[in-house]
């Protein structure tokens, strides 16, 4: 959070002018820049009106929590406060979320959607963005997990009249869903002194709040069953419910006009598209819906079918691979959902494929073909082989192409790397993915980086956090050591990364456990992956608590920047007609994947010895504390 005071000290810093200041100032402290100009202005409009409602309510001594940060998640609530109930005597949690909207509107078709004139696209309606935030905490914070009724929700328009915004409430409210305006004043009034006491301070509420233990993250894989046979498990936040509304209002569009509509989900690592993507197949799998989840992963594939369909096959069936669908016939499904689609090739046609069916369509216009709804998910910035095309650009061309309508929805908030937005740009910087060069790493409380002295060290770590922590922990590096054959059942692994005395075997290429290594799909997912190095395509789509890379010869500092070496890569999908801008950007796309599969840290090692200083460098000294 930004800042926590009473409410009779918030007023008086937004008397003196010192409130804005103040946020600002921590604001760089946390982010590494400076907010927007929109935002400094909601500070100034907002939060004085805030603090003056609490203060006319009798409750100054109610601790305000502005800009609250939600766990495990980049998404912050306006201001969450803190008091004693007035009649149970327990804490008591209201979270607040400010507009300045004068006026907005339902959606035609979707009253959890609203239109208002500031945007040019649907956003989540108010009264129920907040009952998510206040959903999401009660999941993840440890201190709300046995008291769900402590937590109230509430959206203040305080420059709307009721007139302006009255349709909002054309979805259910309960007490984690309310809306109060400028006219309504006197209610929310009366609301806040239901919630919260003017008797006693909220400070030691407050201080309950923020010692609430992390509840770890609902990981995909672990609920995918549920999720799919039975019922929605994920609380899908602002943008995450914009995305699943836009393909449900697309899917029921599709069957009453009989028309096809694309939709776009575009997003970085963590952002939810995959949570996205099983919350819409959930929904249409118990609607009766025909509709397919496809990607171009093996492993995500695999891991998918054995998860979520562990006890029934029509589950398992329910996931594919972008190449299934060559041959199937236009239509064919309502929905068809492209998970990790910046894996679209250019053509499904492989080494297998018969000749009669090597037509050269593009793999894009297979998947758009097979359903009346075809949605891709993406990240353009996790392309990292040669003939991967799923980009927002080519899909959209292609839609045009057909004379169909796409629709993009973006996300802004990610879940991965604890939710850290300061590490994913440091990452990005580190690798040169966006101009400025790479810059030192400031420790956020979100997300623990480190640098390892030797990979010994590294596996020593977290070995240890895996046994004291028993958290989940993978080895992961760059593809710059040869792949030896698959050893045969009862045959030790090959030891084919080598780095001085330290050996260890890659993952697995094939279908079966051997030597008590797990298959490659499963590599992610089962504890026993954690004795082999991962590869950049098994590590792909999934995360683990705490991720160890190795940055391999392929990638090293030279002079005043990171340099990529392709005569050190073992990748056979570069193939010499590969030009070398291409290679260049996917081993920097390959390493951006790896840093950020952590979900609680990463610890990273370079072979190069110049690279290895350079990283201890931007990391600030902040190396293990391990003896070996």
């Amino acid at each position: 959070m930004l800042l926590r005071a009473s409410a009779r000290t918030v007023a008086v810093m937004a008397l003196d002018g010192s409130l804005p200041l103040r946020l600002t100032e921590q604001f760089v402290h946390m982010h590494g820049y400076r907010p927007g100009s929109s935002e400094v202005r909601s500070w100034e409009r907002s939060i004085p009106l805030l603090a003056a409602a609490l203060n006319d309510a009798g409750l100054g001594d109610v601790e305000v929590m502005l800009e609250y940060a939600l766990p495990l998640n980049s998404k912050r609530a306006d201001a969450v406060l803190a008091g004693v109930h007035p009649v149970s005597g327990e804490p008591s949690y209201v979270v607040v979320e400010l507009k300045q909207w004068s006026q907005a509107s339902p959606h035609d078709d979707d009253p959890e959607l609203c239109l208002v004139d500031a945007y040019a696209h649907p956003v989540l309606n108010p009264i129920e963005q907040v009952r998510r935030y206040c959903e999401y905490l009660v999941n993840f914070n440890g201190a709300l997990a046995g008291h769900p009724k402590r937590v109230g929700g509430v959206a203040y328009l305080h420059n709307a009249t009721e007139y302006g915004v009255n349709g909002l409430r054309e979805v259910e409210l309960d007490d984690r869903g309310q809306l109060f305006t400028a006219e309504g004043r006197g209610a929310f009034l009366d609301y806040l002194r239901a919630k919260l006491s003017d008797k006693h301070p909220g400070a030691g509420a407050a201080d309950e709040l923020l010692a609430g233990k992390t509840v770890p993250s609902q990981q995909l894989m672990a609920l995918a069953a549920q999720e799919v046979r039975e019922r929605e498990q994920f609380v899908l936040l602002d943008q995450q419910q914009v995305a699943y509304r836009t393909v449900l209002n697309a899917v029921r569009d599709a069957k009453q006009s009989d028309h096809k509509t694309v939709v776009v989900v575009t997003g970085g690592p963590g952002t939810g598209k995959s949570v996205i993507a099983l919350s819409v197949l959930g929904e249409l799998y118990r609607q009766g819906v025909p509709a397919l989840h496809a990607t171009g992963s093996q492993s995500f594939t695999k891991t998918m079918r054995k998860v979520a369909g562990a006890r029934k096959r029509e589950v398992q069936d329910l996931f594919k691979y972008f190449n299934s669908f060559m041959t199937a016939e236009k239509n064919t499904l309502d929905v068809v959902i492209c998970d990790e689609a910046h894996r679209i090739r250019e053509t499904s046609a492989n080494r297998y494929t018969s000749a009669a069916h090597r037509t050269g369509r593009p793999q894009i216009d297979e998947l758009i073909d097979v359903a009346r709804v075809p949605v891709f998910l993406l990240d353009e910035h996790q392309v990292v082989r040669p003939g991967e095309m799923g980009t927002v650009a080519e899909i959209e061309a292609a839609a045009t192409r057909k004379g169909i309508d796409c629709r993009v929805v973006s996300l802004d908030s990610q879940f991965r790397c604890g939710g850290s937005d300061a590490y994913l740009r440091w990452v990005i910087r580190f690798l040169g993915l966006e101009p400025g060069g790479p810059v030192s790493w400031e420790p956020d409380d979100r997300m623990h980086l480190q640098v390892a002295r030797s990979p010994r060290e590294m596996e020593t770590f977290l070995e240890a956090r895996r046994a004291e922590d028993h958290a989940s922990a993978r080895m992961s590096a760059g593809y710059c050591w040869p792949w030896s054959p698959e050893p045969r059942p009862g045959d030790p692994l090959p030891a084919d990364v080598v780095i001085g005395d330290w050996t260890r075997p890659w993952n697995l290429r094939g279908d079966r456990a051997i030597s008590g290594a797990p298959p490659s799909a499963l590599w992610a997912t089962d504890p026993a992956g954690f004795g082999q190095i991962g590869c950049v395509y098994t590590a792909q789509g999934f995360e683990y608590d705490w991720s160890g890379v190795i940055i391999g010869p392929d990638l090293v500092w030279r002079g005043d920047r990171w340099v990529t070496d392709r005569t050190k890569s073992k990748d056979p999908v570069f193939k010499k007609s590969t030009p070398d801008a291409d290679v260049d950007r996917l081993i920097r796309n390959t390493y951006k994947v790896l840093l950020t599969r952590g979900m609680v840290g990463t610890v990273v090692y370079s072979t190069d010895p110049e690279s290895q200083d350079r990283l201890r460098e931007l990391v600030e000294g902040q190396r293990i504390a391990v003896s070996v």
